[in-house]
C-alpha cells in the first residue's frame, strides 16, 4: 500500500464516498482513479449509519465489502472517524448532544458539526463507535491511516450548550483554583460582574448591545480549543490501540478558536490542509465563509492560499493536503463560483506541493447529485462522462512524477513572521486590536508575495526554543498585544544571540488575561526595543499618516504610538519620524542594538507598503533574483534537502508570464537544462532544479 509523505515521491489521493454510489459503479471509479494517478481515497467521515444503523446495532459489511475492492484495485484508504454528523436517532434519542445559539435554541439535525465537544453522552457514543470501527477496520491491509473527525470547529466555532456551560466552570477550576483569583483576572469590579459562586459561572450569554466581558470571552475560546483539543485526544488514544505499523493520525483544515499546534502535537502525526483557493472568487454576496486565517481582501485571489498553507506548514513541516479544490464550488444554501479555469487545477495542486505538502487529495472524485453541496463539484460531473478535469489530473499525475525528487524537501524561507494563539484570539474580540491584526498580516503577506520573498510563520504553541527562531535572520511580530514574560526572554535571547526582531504598534499592552497593567508602554518590551511609547492614538478615517525614513517616506496606518528612545537606552537610535499632524517630527521608528541584533519598534501597522519598505531595508526582497526573476503576478517558492535546492515558479495571471533564468538550472517538467527567459502560459507552473 502507498503512504502519504513516503519521501520520494509526490502522491495523489481524492474523498470518496461509497454510500453516495450504487454499489455498482464502485469497483469502475476505483479502476478509474488509479488509471488517472490518484493511489489514496479517504472515506466514511459522514457515514456513522453505515456502521451503528441503529443505537447498538453494529454491522460492518457495508465498508467490508468496498475495503474488498480497494485492497484488488491496490488502492490505499484513509479511514475517517464519523463523529463530525451524529446520526438521527442520536440526535433525537439524546438532545443533550446537540449544539445551541448564544440565546439557548439547540441546533436541530439536519446539517453538519450540530452536536458539542462537551456532552458526557456524545463522548460516551463517540469512545463507542471509533473502538469498535478501529477494532475491526484497523487491521486491514489497505487502511493506511485514520482521519479524526472531519474540519473540526468548521461551520462553528461557538458552542452554548448546558453541556458547555458545566464543562467551562470545571475548566476555569483547574486553571483559578478559586473564585478569587478568576474575579481578578476578569477585572469583574468592572460593571458589577463579581461571582460568589461556580454556578453562577456561564459560557457567554446574550447581553444588552452583546458586549460581554472581554477577559471571561479571552478564557471562553481557549475553552473552546481546549475542549477540542480533548475531543481529538479521545479518539485518537483510541485509535493508537488499533494502528499496524506504519500507519498513521491526522485531521483535516485549520478553523477558529483551535490551538492546531497544541491539537497536533497531542494526537497527530501531521496535520492536513483543505485548501480551496477557487474561494477567492466566491460571488459576493453568496455568503461565503472562508477558512479561519484566509487573508480578506488581498487582491491577490487564489494566491492568497499560501499564506494558509504556510500555516499548516507551521504546524507540522511534514504535511500533506486532504482535500484539494478541483471543481467549482457551491451550496444550495451559500456560496457560489466558476469553474476553475483550465490549468487552475494544477496551479493549485503546484501551489500545494510548493509550500511543503507531499500528498495531495482532491475533492472530490464525483460531484454529488444529492444534498446541500449539489453545487460542490468534484473531477467528474454528474454524467460520469470524461471531463477536462480528469485530463488535467492525468497531466498532474505525470508531472508529479517528473518533479519527485522535490519529495521530502522542506520549505525555505527567507524570514518569519512570529504568531500567538492568545493575541489572535483576543484579535477577534478586540476591536482595536483587530484592526491593527488585519492590516498587518495582509500586509506583510501581500509584501512578501509581490516582493518574491518566501515567508514562514512561527507560533508561539508550546515549548518554543532559540533554535526555532535562530534559523530565521529576520522576525516579524506585527502585534502583541498580549505578552508573556516567557516570550519576551525568548526573543531577547534571540535578539541578544544576532536576530532581527520587528514590532509594531500596541506591543506589551496587555497581560495575559487581557486586561490593561499600568505600566509605561510598550510593557515587557521596553527594555528589548529601547522605546518609550508617550502617547498614541487611532490614525482615523481619511487622514493618512506617513513617517520619514532617511528620505524614504513609509505608511504608519491604523493606529499609531508616538515614540521616544529611553532615556537610559544607549544603543536606541530614531530611524524615522512622523511628518504630519499633532505629532509630525515625533518618532515613528527606534532601532536599539540589543547584543549581537537589533530590535525595530515600528509605531503604526504594517500596510502592503509599509512592509514592502521594511522588506527592502532589511534586505529580504527578491532574495533569489540572482537565480531567477519573475514578474509580481508570479510565485516562487523554495524547497530544500541535502544539497538540492528546487525552485517552484506559479503564474497565477491568466495571461502568459515571462521569467529569467539566470544561471543554469534543469527543468523538472522537461527534463532539460535551461536558462534565459522561459515563458509560462496562463496559469502555468514550473519546477527547477539547481
Amino acid at each position: 500500500m502507498v503512504k502519504i509523505l513516503r519521501g520520494d515521491r509526490i502522491v495523489l489521493g481524492t474523498c470518496y464516498y461509497p454510500e453516495h454510489w450504487d454499489e455498482s459503479l464502485w469497483k469502475d471509479d476505483l479502476s478509474r482513479m488509479k488509471k488517472n494517478g490518484v493511489d489514496v481515497i479517504r472515506i466514511a467521515e459522514f457515514a456513522w449509519n453505515k456502521i451503528e444503523p441503529r443505537e447498538g446495532d453494529f454491522t460492518f459489511d457495508f465498508f467490508d465489502r468496498f475495503l474488498e475492492l480497494t485492497l484488488k484495485a491496490d488502492m490505499s484508504v484513509v479511514f475517517a472517524t464519523p463523529t463530525a454528523t451524529p446520526p438521527a436517532w442520536l440526535s433525537s434519542q439524546y438532545p443533550e448532544i446537540l449544539n445551541a445559539r448564544m440565546d439557548g435554541v439547540l441546533l436541530r439535525h439536519g446539517m453538519r458539526r450540530h452536536y458539542n465537544y462537551n456532552s458526557p453522552v456524545y463522548r460516551r457514543f463517540t469512545e463507542t463507535i471509533v473502538e469498535k470501527t478501529a477494532r475491526h477496520y484497523g487491521p486491514h491491509p489497505s487502511i493506511i491511516g485514520w482521519q479524526i473527525d472531519n474540519e473540526l470547529n468548521c461551520e462553528t466555532d461557538e458552542f452554548y450548550s448546558e453541556s458547555d456551560t458545566i464543562a467551562f466552570r470545571e475548566f476555569l477550576k483547574r486553571k483559578y483554583g478559586s473564585l478569587d483569583a478568576l474575579n481578578d483576572a476578569w477585572g469583574t469590579v468592572f460593571w458589577n460582574q463579581t461571582y460568589t459562586a461556580w454556578a453562577e459561572i456561564h459560557v457567554p450569554q446574550t447581553t444588552v448591545g452583546n458586549s460581554v466581558n472581554p477577559h471571561r470571552t479571552l478564557d471562553y475560546i481557549r475553552f473552546v480549543s481546549d475542549s477540542a483539543c480533548g475531543f481529538v485526544k479521545l479518539q485518537s488514544d483510541i485509535l493508537r490501540k488499533y494502528l499496524k505499523s506504519g500507519d498513521f493520525i491526522t485531521t483535516n483544515g485549520i478553523f477558529p478558536s483551535l490551538d492546531s499546534h497544541r491539537m497536533c502535537d497531542e494526537s497527530l502525526d501531521f496535520i492536513t490542509y483543505d485548501s480551496y483557493p477557487n474561494m477567492a472568487y466566491n460571488l459576493p454576496d453568496s455568503g461565503v465563509q472562508g477558512a479561519a486565517e484566509t487573508i480578506p481582501d488581498s487582491g491577490l485571489g487564489d494566491r492568497e492560499w499560501s499564506c494558509n498553507l504556510s500555516k499548516a506548514r507551521s504546524i507540522s513541516p511534514a504535511f500533506g493536503v486532504m482535500e484539494q479544490q478541483s471543481g467549482p464550488g457551491g451550496w444550495t444554501t451559500r456560496m457560489e463560483s466558476p469553474a476553475p479555469r483550465p490549468g487552475q487545477m494544477t496551479l493549485w495542486t503546484m501551489q500545494s506541493i510548493a509550500h511543503g505538502a507531499d500528498y495531495v487529495g482532491y475533492f472530490r472524485w464525483r460531484t454529488c447529485c444529492m444534498g446541500t453541496e449539489i453545487y460542490w463539484h468534484g473531477i467528474l460531473d454528474y454524467s460520469n462522462r470524461d471531463t477536462r478535469r480528469l485530463a488535467e489530473l492525468n497531466d498532474i499525475r505525470k508531472k508529479t512524477d517528473l518533479i519527485s525528487a522535490a519529495a521530502g524537501s522542506r520549505y525555505r524561507a527567507s524570514f518569519a513572521v512570529l504568531t500567538d494563539y492568545d493575541n489572535i484570539w483576543d484579535a477577534r474580540l478586540d476591536v482595536w486590536h483587530g484592526r491593527v491584526h488585519r492590516e498587518s498580516e495582509a500586509g506583510i503577506f501581500r509584501a512578501a508575495q509581490t516582493l518574491h520573498s518566501p515567508a514562514d510563520y512561527v507560533c508561539f504553541s508550546g515549548p518554543v526554543k532559540l533554535q526555532d527562531l535562530a534559523k530565521y535572520p529576520v522576525l516579524f511580530y506585527p502585534h502583541p498585544v498580549i505578552v508573556t514574560e516567557e516570550r519576551a526572554a525568548l526573543l531577547a535571547e534571540y535578539a541578544a544571540s544576532g536576530g532581527t526582531l520587528v514590532l509594531g504598534a500596541r506591543a506589551g499592552m496587555k497581560d495575559i488575561s487581557g486586561k490593561c497593567p499600568m505600566t509605561k508602554l510598550p510593557g515587557l518590551f521596553r527594555g528589548l526595543s529601547g522605546t518609550d511609547v508617550v502617547d498614541y492614538t487611532l490614525t482615523g478615517p481619511g487622514l493618512p499618516v506617513t513617517a520619514d525614513w532617511d528620505g524614504d517616506e513609509i505608511e504608519v496606518p491604523v493606529f499609531n504610538d508616538i515614540l521616544e528612545p529611553l532615556a537610559d537606552g544607549g544603543a536606541a537610535k530614531v530611524l524615522a519620524s512622523y511628518t504630519k499632524g499633532w505629532y509630525a517630527g515625533k518618532a515613528a521608528l527606534i532601532v536599539n542594538r540589543y547584543g549581537r541584533g537589533s530590535v525595530y519598534y515600528f509605531g503604526g501597522a504594517f500596510s502592503r507598503a509599509a512592509a514592502g519598505v521594511f522588506l527592502k531595508k532589511l534586505n529580504l526582497a527578491e532574495p533569489y533574483r540572482d537565480t531567477i526573476g519573475l514578474p509580481a503576478n508570479c510565485e516562487i517558492a523554495v524547497r530544500e534537502k541535502e544539497n538540492a535546492r528546487f525552485f517552484f515558479v506559479l503564474n497565477y495571471s491568466p495571461e502568459p508570464a515571462v521569467i529569467t533564468v539566470r544561471k543554469e538550472l534543469r527543468d523538472l517538467y522537461r527534463g532539460t537544462a535551461v536558462s534565459g527567459g522561459v515563458e509560462l502560459p496562463p496559469f502555468g507552473t514550473a519546477v527547477f532544479e539547481e
